[in-house]
């Protein structure tokens, strides 16, 4: 199928995406065990491939606007935190547990990566794995980490942790718990997951997206800097 004009082939790739989004969520509630992310994906490229429509022409279509919508979405994540209630909590276990999660998401995988005798671009990227995608790319364009390199790594660890995440928490109740685990380890991935668990995981793990991504975005840049001096 032919996608020539601009605006035909930005708003047939909105309009897949957004049809794949839908059945996914509808699969979702109907199916608890299957993860939303996953579905969707599956979604979009079956799509792609009955309409004979390349990839590369889709994305490019689809990025200019997602990429914009992107930024908007994580301000967006105020709302749900607005609602948290935060009475009872303990303060210093969580802030404990996010600076933990701030910075074994970042220092392990660059350890990992430079173990593994990988690039220095590359281990630069790895810097920004455990954050949402617009706070990586802010992360990786300040530490000249390649950005497609630290895009492909976000997406890609996002898509692991919202995965595992069903099977990992089977015997636990708690669903701060597991929301607060979903965003500091899965970012933007892990937040959806979470929403498909219950409203009081949602906010926990937009709790945690946006606290680690705050303190990951004020440590990494200072750190890297100081070890290229």
């Amino acid at each position: 199928m032919s996608f020539d004009n601009v605006f035909v082939a930005t708003g047939a790739a909105i309009l897949l995406t957004l049809a794949a989004h839908i059945i996914a969520r509808i699969l979702a509630r109907k199916l608890s065990w299957l993860p939303m992310v996953i579905t969707a994906l599956v979604l979009v490229v079956t799509f792609l491939f009955i309409f004979q429509w390349d990839y590369n022409h889709y994305y490019g279509a689809a990025k200019p606007v997602f990429d914009h919508l992107l930024g908007y979405v994580t301000v967006l994540l105020a709302i749900p935190l607005a609602a948290m209630n935060f009475k009872g909590l303990p303060i210093k276990k969580l802030v404990l547990i996010v600076a933990m999660a701030s910075l074994i998401g970042a220092l392990l995988p660059m350890s990992l990566a430079y173990l593994f005798s990988l690039s220095h671009d590359t281990i630069l990227a790895f810097a920004s794995r455990s954050v949402t995608t617009p706070i990586g790319l802010s992360i990786a364009d300040i530490i000249k980490a390649p950005l497609a390199m630290a895009n492909l790594i976000i997406i890609v660890s996002g898509i692991i942790g919202g995965t595992l995440a069903r099977f990992l928490f089977r015997g636990i109740e708690d669903d701060r718990a597991k929301g607060l685990a979903l965003g500091l380890v899965a970012h933007a991935f892990g937040t959806v997951e979470a929403w498909q668990i219950s409203q009081t995981a949602g906010r926990y793990a937009a709790f945690g997206l946006a606290v680690n991504g705050l303190v990951t975005a004020v440590w990494v840049p200072i750190f890297i800097t100081a070890l290229s001096v």
